[in-house]
């Protein structure tokens, strides 16, 4: 039987010759991997447009569970008005979505993480200014979906400071990461309206919670987005 859902694109391999497999995050069957055929032919580059990290679709879907299944019918459901013209929040968005796909692995519904990655990624698109922080804001309410949270400032830091006996796999000590404290608290308490002195701040604090995430979902990885955003959010 099919099933209509909504989906979040997360992202895409190449599969023979013009195919692709992509995986997608439902709002009805959580996490799926589908095979779309013929999306990579010359002349399909609209088509292919429909499967970039975070573009918010709707679609008729054959279920299927713990393997690869196929879309029988799926179309835009929100076109992106800002973030393709914008590199700041193209990378912010291609680095989120790359955050989501590492550490979201439920293959069953769980609508309010849908509700939450739906919402966040329709507000980012309409924000004009105001975005600098939206990733950390993003990460921290990511956690508590997550089940890990973001306790508190001093908490972080704790944990990342002595994940290696003392020695932090951010290259620095647990007195320079206490120097962050009371930026990391001010964006744990209001994000979008946190005064962050500069970008190293905020690269220094995005480095801080990528860590904090890593401490807790298994095999997280490396994050090959986060250089590209730590520079472009450099200045």
């Amino acid at each position: 039987m099919l099933v209509k859902t909504r989906g979040i694109v997360l992202n895409y391999i190449k599969f023979k010759e013009s195919s692709i497999i992509v995986r997608i995050y439902t709002e009805e069957l959580g996490l799926q991997s589908y095979i779309v055929n013929s999306v990579r032919k010359k002349g399909s580059a609209s088509r292919i447009a429909l499967f970039q990290p975070f573009t918010l679709l709707d679609m008729v879907v054959y279920p299927g569970k713990g393997g690869l299944t196929r879309i029988s019918e799926y179309k835009c459901s929100h076109p992106f008005m800002t973030v393709p013209y914008d590199i700041r929040k193209s990378s912010i968005l291609l680095f989120l979505s790359e955050m989501v796909s590492r550490t979201v692995r439920e293959e069953e519904e769980n609508r309010q993480l849908f509700s939450f990655l739906h919402n966040a990624i329709l507000l980012f698109d309409q924000m004009e200014t105001g975005f600098e922080n939206f990733h950390l804001a993003f990460l921290i309410q990511l956690a508590n979906y997550l089940g890990f949270g973001v306790p508190s400032a001093d908490e972080v830091i704790t944990q990342v400071a002595f994940e290696m006996g003392g020695a932090s796999a951010l290259g620095n000590s647990l007195m320079q990461l206490q120097q962050l404290e009371p930026y990391l608290a001010e964006v744990i308490k209001d994000a979008e309206n946190a005064k962050l002195p500069n970008g190293k701040v905020r690269r220094e604090l995005l480095q801080l919670l990528v860590r904090y995430f890593q401490l807790h979902v298994d095999q997280l990885g490396e994050i090959k987005s986060l250089p590209v955003l730590s520079e472009v959010l450099s200045e």
